[in-house]
């Protein structure tokens, strides 16, 4: 792990709200977003979110125009400067604050847009509980298929599709055939269903015909937002054989709006997810022995459900990125290792994220057995799939003793019916 000043505990900030317990955004973790004040024509530009609070990144002479392709193009090492000066201006330590202070934009005042623009959307298959879940659901005797310890599962998704955190959901219509049906309908969805993971932004990107390195691989991230892969599996299972997901997975992603970066993830590093006893060994282009010793990443993800008969919504899942089997360096080097080209701005999912516990399955298909066994919710009211003016929202922090505890925000979404 590589940790300096900006990762001390101890660190507090002159925006008082950055201090308090619980906080997503202290001083240790800076993400980066967009904005603009409600309300107003303004452009949309760079800030940092700190405590309840928003800092332009005018205030240090950075234009980032409408999105912040062109910071995440930059690289690791002006990341880490722009880092350590962020750091130092809010501390409480800076004796010049009142200067940045006017700088200052409430979030409750502001309207947050997509950090990036988003130019192409490869979603993975990393998680090794979901898929085995999911496999058992649907090949009980065979839940793996026989590539999946092998090489890190992905599709090519829609990016046009990808939405920030509080854009409502409409439901989708499409081609479904349900088992006992002669022949297929055009018609909505009736298993909607959302799915836990993390996305990854590409910063620097790589020449057309040259792989990363997975020793490299990190280098090229810029940082990690909340992601929410609607799904619409009653499309799904008509349309996905032979070539895969499509119009199940484009109508919509939801991301966070705030991009948490790796330097401000450095204490939350952890070991590869362990393989098992006669796993393959990975092959040479995504073996690296650091990142088996701490490639992996702890951060929880929680999902929520608030459904229109709720005042509060309830949890319905716990799980952490570091029960993924593939690692995020294996992934961005196995997306690129036959030569393909990422670009500043692309977006990787990591697939959904389950854990080992019943309490920690990240979608509706594992929670409610495809349908068969309804979840229970504490009002009485039970789903086994996403119904109109369900609002789903994913939360993420990162904790470990002797550092900061950080968060992500949150990416949500409700559900609008179908267009007649």
């Amino acid at each position: 792990m590589k940790l300096d000043r900006t990762h001390d505990p101890q660190l507090r900030s002159w925006v008082e709200s950055a201090n308090a317990p619980g906080t997503d955004f202290p001083i240790q973790n800076l993400p980066f977003g967009v904005f603009r004040r409600k309300r107003t024509r303004e452009p949309l530009r760079g800030g940092v979110a700190i405590g309840d609070q928003i800092l332009d990144l005018a205030a240090l002479g950075l234009k980032t125009g409408p999105t912040l392709n062109s910071l995440a193009s930059l690289g690791r090492p002006t990341w880490r400067r722009l880092r350590a000066e962020l750091s130092r201006g809010l501390s409480t330590k800076n004796a010049r604050w009142k200067a940045l202070r006017r700088h200052l934009v409430p979030m409750k005042s502001a309207q947050l847009a997509l950090p990036l623009a988003i130019g192409d959307y490869s979603d993975f298959y990393a998680g090794i509980h979901h898929a085995s879940n999911v496999g058992r659901l649907l090949r009980p005797d065979n839940p793996l298929m026989p590539n999946y310890k092998w090489l890190p599962i992905g599709y090519h998704g829609r990016a046009s599709s990808v939405v920030v955190s509080g854009t409502p959901v409409v439901r989708p219509k499409g081609q479904v055939k349900p088992p006992d049906a002669t022949l297929p309908a055009y018609a909505p969805c009736q298993r909607l269903d959302y799915e836990v993971e993390l996305g990854f932004a590409v910063g620097p990107g790589n020449r057309l015909g040259r792989p990363i390195p997975i020793g490299r691989a990190r280098e090229h991230v810029f940082g990690v937002l909340l992601l929410n892969d609607w799904s619409a599996r009653d499309i799904q299972t008509w349309e996905y054989q032979p070539l895969g997901p499509f119009l199940a997975k484009s109508f919509a992603t939801t991301l966070s709006p705030w991009l948490v970066t790796l330097e401000a993830l450095e204490p939350y590093r952890c070991p590869a997810y362990p393989r098992a006893a006669g796993d393959p060994r990975p092959l040479p282009y995504l073996s690296d022995e650091e990142d088996q010793r701490e490639g992996g990443y702890d951060i929880a993800m929680e999902m929520f459900l608030r459904t229109r008969k709720m005042t509060t919504a309830t949890r319905l899942s716990r799980a952490s990125f570091r029960d993924s089997y593939w690692t995020l360096a294996q992934i961005v080097a196995h997306q690129s290792s036959n030569g393909c080209n990422l670009q500043t701005g692309d977006l990787l999912g990591s697939g959904t994220i389950s854990g080992a516990t019943p309490d920690s399955r990240g979608s509706l298909m594992e929670l409610g057995q495809a349908g068969r066994q309804p979840l229970a919710l504490p009002d009485g009211e039970t789903r086994g799939f996403l119904e109109d003016g369900d609002e789903v929202t994913l939360r993420g922090r990162c904790a470990r003793d002797g550092f900061a505890s950080i968060g992500f925000g949150e990416a949500a979404g409700r559900v609008l019916p179908a267009l007649s």
